[in-house]
């Protein structure tokens, strides 16, 4: 079994965000190996929500993990933040609206829009079905790949996580084309480009509404953290399609040993789904028609 550790952060500020980060890293036992040099940080930034509505990964949170990266391998490492443009998403407006654009200048590191970045056709099967995909050089040539995502309901596959936050590393930006098999889709792209480890950025989520959860969670397994995930947003892991998909492809664990605080602490405490999250997978589904709409010249 995989293990995946649940830590409290005591507050907003730096030195907590950092010793939750470290905490939640140590009672996973990892390690960041001390030869790597090029470090890849996949936060999630879905769309122009700023990290106060639970939406998307706060770039202060990945500003200190950068930080812890460099301190306990080497000032020199190079970091690359990355995205892709969407249906109805830019990443050129998403980096300076998201504040990743400020981040990244403060902290010397790259950011990458994956649909400018030079790819490799690659073809995969899942379930059955068969895919090609481009994978971006700034993934492939990475030596750490580092998944930094949110808990958040999303109508099409219950929730989105680990698993769904590496979709966003296709290139593609039109990726409705991808939805009427979204969930193999998912999980062909974990397996085409496997991070190394993901952290979850709990510490605001959204439900019913926003709320300060201050939740760091930590695994090598994205299989395991989206298990661990479903169950403290209410939901059965087993209802979720890509999740137990993800399972019988092997990419990692449905069963996990819990580091740290207990899950039903923050299971508890975590907004529910309401009308909040109604009327974010209403969202969803409308930006998502607007693309397809201006792709088939009908917007």
């Amino acid at each position: 079994m995989s293990l995946v550790s649940f830590v409290k952060a005591r507050g907003k500020g730096y030195p907590k965000v950092r010793q939750a980060i470290l905490d939640s890293l140590d009672l996973i036992q990892y390690q960041f190996p001390k030869d790597i040099r090029n470090v890849v940080i996949k936060p999630n930034m879905c769309y122009y929500w700023d990290y106060t509505t639970g939406q998307t990964t706060d770039p202060k949170f990945v500003a200190v993990l950068i930080d812890i990266i460099r301190d306990q391998v080497s000032p020199s490492v190079n970091v690359s933040v990355v995205e892709s443009d969407a249906s109805a998403m830019k990443c050129r407006y998403a980096f300076k609206m998201l504040g990743y654009e400020k981040m990244a200048q403060d902290h010397g590191v790259a950011l990458v829009n994956l649909s400018k970045d030079k790819c490799e056709r690659v073809g995969v099967t899942v379930g059955g079905h068969s895919f090609h995909f481009r994978v971006p050089q700034t993934i492939q040539s990475a030596d750490l790949r580092v998944n930094v995502p949110k808990i958040k309901y999303m109508s099409p596959v219950k929730i989105t996580c680990a698993l769904k936050n590496v979709y966003g590393c296709n290139p593609y930006p039109n990726k409705f084309r991808y939805h009427q098999k979204l969930d193999e889709v998912i999980v062909a792209l974990n397996k085409v480009m496997k991070f190394d480890l993901c952290i979850i950025d709990g510490n605001i989520v959204s439900g019913v509404k926003p709320r300060r959860l201050g939740l760091v969670m930590a695994s090598r397994d994205p299989v395991a953290l989206d298990v661990a995930a479903a169950k403290i947003a209410g939901l059965n892991p087993k209802s979720i399609k890509h999740i137990m998909l993800a399972h019988r492809e092997e990419l990692g664990n449905t069963s996990f040993i819990p580091k740290g605080i207990g899950l039903d602490y923050f299971k508890a405490r975590y907004p529910k789904k309401g009308v909040r999250s109604k009327i974010m997978g209403l969202a969803y589904n409308l930006v998502v028609t607007m693309g397809l709409n201006q792709r088939l010249g009908l917007g």
